[in-house]
């Protein structure tokens, strides 16, 4: 077959795979999930535990820098030590895998997007778990958004952090960038460094877009649509460029560790406004 010709069954230039994206579809999906730890994860409950302490050991490594390049003269503060920040969102939070078992340990109020109301009303339902602690912090549950992510616009300079994860595979690569910008414009703003603005400057605690998200191993290195839920798979590559269109910049990225070799590779950014 010479390179320019296609097979009968292939398009020539077949479309990209977010344009298959049916938020419908994948809200019909998501809504025969049970409201389970093992429903959320796809059968890989055991991996809950990996997951959220590597998502905490990333932000807390996150946090102690913006706290070297803010006050670079105090000593850093023990991971036990660093305050609650005043407001977080959980962007596809499902049933609060990760609300209640990492980010009211991160913010003192903890909003929630997620359409599937089932999955919310699981999240309320149930408590936040005790910790081994009993002087650590713990945030609370704030304002349930049942909208997808699509739909979601979030108030200007409200959270301290947006984390998303293992969500905006239900996004176009167009929707996911108008998703960005308003995440931007919500993103709250540090004080000015000078003139009254200095003591709320040295207590802001910094404001971050989190994403973390499966990588694509598609073999021709291309992002990956998954029929059964109605999502896509970045690339790396893709993910980067994304972000740049939508005005944000990466400050830092690693891979998740320890997870089974059977799954993907799964990716976390944290990005602020360029």
């Amino acid at each position: 077959m010479a390179p320019n010709d296609a097979r009968p069954d292939e398009p020539a230039n077949p479309p990209p795979p977010d344009a298959s994206i049916d938020h419908n579809a994948a809200l019909e999906y998501w809504n025969s999930i049970p409201n389970t730890v093992d429903g959320m994860l796809g059968g890989y409950p055991h991996i809950t535990k990996i997951d959220l302490q590597g998502s905490a050991n990333f932000l807390s490594k996150l946090r102690r820098q913006h706290q070297y390049h803010t006050s670079p003269q105090s000593p850093a503060l023990p991971a036990a030590a660093i305050p609650l920040v005043p407001r977080v969102v959980d962007c596809g939070a499902g049933i609060g895998r990760i609300t209640k078992g990492f980010l009211v340990n991160v913010g003192a109020k903890v909003d929630v997007v997620e359409p599937v109301k089932k999955f919310t009303d699981e999240l309320l339902a149930t408590p936040i778990p005790a910790s081994g602690d009993l002087s650590a912090k713990v945030g609370a549950v704030g304002e349930v958004f049942n909208l997808g992510l699509q739909d979601w616009t979030p108030a200007a300079g409200a959270y301290n952090l947006i984390w998303n994860q293992w969500c905006v595979g239900h996004l176009t690569d167009a929707q996911l960038v108008a998703y960005l910008r308003r995440c931007k414009e919500s993103l709250a703003v540090a004080p000015p460094e000078s003139g009254e603005g200095r003591e709320e400057q040295a207590a802001f605690q910094g404001a971050w877009i989190v994403v973390k998200e499966n990588m694509s191993t598609h073999p021709k290195g291309e992002d990956d649509y998954d029929e059964l839920d109605n999502s896509v798979t970045r690339t790396d590559a893709k993910f980067r460029s994304l972000f740049k269109e939508a005005g944000l910049k990466l400050v830092a990225t690693e891979v998740q560790k320890g997870f089974p070799k059977v799954l993907c590779p799964v990716r976390i950014y944290a990005l602020q406004a360029e």
